[in-house]
């Protein structure tokens, strides 16, 4: 197990110093000049260069990746042209923002997902399992932003229930509150995820209820329900591999969703920088984003490991 856990963190190093690569050269290609837009308009020409020299920015590109990312690994990741502070704190916060909506909607993808799954895979032809099993499908099918728009008009301005926008009532700061600002963004991040896990842990829940085991299990006189926890710890590993790929798409999925709802998370950071072109931001948002990617991976890898020990020898 050790072994394996070390060749993950091994190929988890390689795999983020060439995102370090990627996002660094290509935020080099977005049009325009950062040190012109921090420096302001009408500096003159000597203190263009005098800004360039004290960034690094006067070097070739080579050089200055390499300075970028010596002080990446110490923790420095810039300086926010459009907030006039470091990078890191701004950065920092709103991924412990992110991070809050992010298990939410996973908790909500996994537990609804596991059950539509369950029942289209034991009830395939009874009129709930088609229904779920179209439910899937049209989860899947529907934009975020389109389920957003739709969360806002006929759940929050009709019921008020939830808020529409930001993560706490001014003046409150209780769990209750945040659960309710986050629960319409945590919806509509986790509907695609949920679908899609519903449609694959259907397929492997299905696949396993036809096995011989499960037959026996049935010949001993065992319960419909014992059965069915029987087959469900079976069809486990499938439903981790199944939740590890879908963790990325929601992730990923989250940069709109908080825009949309005004959550304070990195998505919404990621959104701002790059409309108001604070480049420094948008290198240190989107490597964040990156790390928090493999990191969740490593995770599931390892929780996949420690239960079907055939991984281990992958």
């Amino acid at each position: 197990m050790i072994a394996f856990v070390l060749r993950r963190l091994l190929w988890t190093t390689v795999v983020l110093f060439g995102v370090s690569v990627v996002v660094f050269f290509t935020v080099k290609l977005v049009p325009g000049d950062p040190v012109a837009a921090m420096a302001g308009p009408g500096a003159s020409p000597q203190a263009l260069a005098g800004l360039k020299a004290r960034l690094g920015m006067d070097h070739s590109l080579p050089v200055q990746y390499g300075h970028w990312l010596g002080h990446a690994l110490t923790g420095d990741l810039g300086r926010s042209i459009a907030h006039h502070q470091t990078a890191a704190p701004l950065v920092r916060d709103a991924l412990a923002n992110t991070l809050i909506l992010a298990g939410i909607a996973t908790g909500i993808a996994v537990a609804v997902g596991t059950a539509m799954g369950a029942v289209s895979a034991v009830r395939p032809r009874s009129l709930l399992g088609r229904i779920t099993a179209g439910t899937s499908v049209a989860a899947v099918a529907m934009p975020q932003y389109s389920v957003a728009l739709v969360l806002v008009a006929y759940v929050a301005l009709r019921t008020g229930w939830f808020p529409v926008s930001g993560m706490h009532t001014v003046g409150s700061s209780s769990l209750l509150d945040l659960l309710r600002h986050a629960f319409l963004p945590a919806m509509t991040a986790a509907l695609v995820a949920a679908g899609m896990i519903a449609r694959q842990f259907r397929v492997s829940l299905a696949e396993v209820l036809e096995q011989d085991f499960v037959a026996s299990l049935r010949a001993r006189g065992l319960s419909r329900r014992r059965v069915l926890m029987h087959a469900m710890h079976s069809a486990l590993p499938s439903l981790l591999t199944i939740v590890g790929l879908q963790l990325s798409y929601l992730i990923g999925g989250l940069v709109f969703v908080e825009a949309v709802f005004s959550w304070p998370g990195l998505g919404l950071l990621l959104y701002q920088s790059i409309s108001s072109r604070d480049l420094p931001v948008v290198q240190a948002g989107v490597l964040a984003c990156a790390i928090l990617l493999v990191l969740a991976n490593i995770i599931v890898d390892t929780v996949h490991a420690a239960i079907d020990p055939r991984v281990r020898k992958a």
